[in-house]
């Protein structure tokens, strides 16, 4: 139903070398580092770092070691549902026109102060909207609502510089496009420091949008079907979050993410008894 980018026979060859050679640099990998390293992955870190397999493998090696430690495969819903009690961050229930998973980010509903448990949140959805990917597509959509923003609940600095991060090092490529709509003037102050964090291929993937500017509304919908889109963003949907629904799709979720890694029968146990619900 979705198609990739198309590409020449030469074209495939030379990228089929790249991850050829990116894999005999790694090594033989085990367990679930094998099972993140597929070709697809390594093309998305290739990418990244411009096709030169040096430097692809360190962000790679970077990023084996990262999971490891932070183990973003083994964090359930019920360790994070309080961080989505306002709808901040959620997977929306409908694809962009390429079939990719979109998330919406509203920054005015932040309701926690604790910036590790929005980054394992963060991660969370991230790995989410992952699973969630039709076959054949790599890539998730972002869109922000900047309805009730204001300086007094922005997103500290240090919470936006972390969200980068681990965004750019540990899931490059995984970033199609990221629509900012209707942000306050206040928010340029902001954004003119948060952009030096971003890296030229990021930076080119995030649009403004103003309902008064025709190009970049009709822009955003090329991306999205008005039918789908919220209110707030411009478009049809009347479709409010809710907590409690989202709460039992995530519970189903964490079930698919559990079987989809290999997780051991207690944590399996421990989701299909409905401990993972908020």
């Amino acid at each position: 139903m979705f198609h990739r980018w198309s590409s020449s026979p030469q074209q495939d060859q030379d990228t089929e070398s790249k991850i050829k050679e990116l894999k005999g640099a790694i090594g033989p990998l085990s367990g679930r580092n094998l099972m993140y390293c597929t070709d697809d992955c390594l093309k998305r870190y290739l990418e990244a770092r411009n096709w030169n397999v040096d430097k692809s493998k360190k962000m790679l090696e970077d990023t084996l070691r990262w999971r490891s430690t932070y183990k973003p495969e083994e964090i359930r819903w019920h360790e994070v549902a309080m961080e989505g009690e306002t709808g901040k961050l959620y997977r929306a229930s409908f694809h962009d026109r390429q079939g990719r998973t979109v998330l919406i980010l509203r920054p005015g509903m932040q309701n926690t102060t604790s910036m590790e448990n929005q980054m394992r949140h963060f991660v969370y959805l991230l790995e989410n909207a992952i699973l969630n990917l039709p076959p054949g597509q790599e890539q998730t959509a972002w869109l922000i609502d900047f309805t009730g923003w204001s300086l007094t609940n922005n997103v500290p600095l240090k919470s936006a510089r972390e969200t980068i991060n681990i965004l750019q090092n540990h899931y490059p490529e995984r970033l199609a496009i990221a629509f900012l709509y209707d942000p306050p003037r206040i928010f340029e102050a902001f954004w003119k420091i948060v952009k030096y964090f971003l890296d030229n291929k990021t930076f080119q993937k995030v649009k403004f949008v103003y309902p008064k500017n025709k190009d970049s509304v009709e822009l955003m919908k090329s991306y999205f079907d008005e039918e789908n889109l919220p209110k707030e963003l411009g478009g049809k949907s009347t479709m409010n979050y809710n907590h409690e629904e989202f709460s039992r799709l995530m519970v189903q979720d964490d079930l698919k993410c559990a079987a989809f890694w290999g997780s051991n029968d207690t944590l399996l146990n421990h989701i299909g008894n409905g401990h993972s619900a908020a």
